[in-house]
């Protein structure tokens, strides 16, 4: 389904990118050339990470089967199982282990877009910029919001941050 179709968008009014399982990573250019194109270019007030139910990727990195190369790229999503492991405890079925792990993917990938120096910077300079981190269901069409947004450096680990505000 085309994303401007989910968040009920005219074509044109949302820029896009796309990848398996939406992993955002400090060492994926194209990623990050999107995110700088979006913010710094485009000057846009809304990045939202949206990941869906029942997704393939997280699926493939929940079940540790020997997929080739994409377990290179799913590693970042066996990193946030692991973070995460004890969550999973006294959860019914596969089924929602994986839909679980769909959420805490997407709310870490909204993490690693904070933690780059494109969103970092556009704070620093008081550009109005919010995360977001939503969920998508397949089942009934309906967007489930994570309430991970970001709207500051101030909420961003200091562990992470490149840019110390100033005061």
């Amino acid at each position: 389904m085309p994303a401007n179709q989910i968040v009920g968008l005219a074509p044109g009014e949302i820029f896009v990118h796309r990848n398996v399982a939406n992993v955002v990573v400090h060492t994926d250019f194209n990623c990050l050339t999107v995110l700088a194109y979006a913010i710094d270019v485009l000057k846009i007030e809304h990045v939202i990470v949206v990941g869906h139910y029942g997704c393939g990727g997280v699926r493939a990195a929940y079940e540790s089967a020997d997929n080739g190369l994409i377990d290179n790229w799913l590693r970042n999503i066996k990193d946030v199982l692991h973070l995460h492991r004890s969550r999973f405890d006294g959860l019914p079925d596969d089924e929602s282990r994986v839909d679980l792990l769909c959420e805490l993917n997407v709310m870490s990938q909204v993490a690693n877009v904070c933690h780059t120096t494109i969103a970092q910077n556009a704070w620093a300079r008081g550009q109005s910029l919010s995360v977001h981190g939503l969920v998508y269901s397949l089942h009934d069409g309906l967007l489930k919001d994570l309430q991970c947004s970001v709207t500051g450096l101030d909420q961003v680990s200091d562990v992470y941050r490149v840019i110390v505000p100033p005061g």
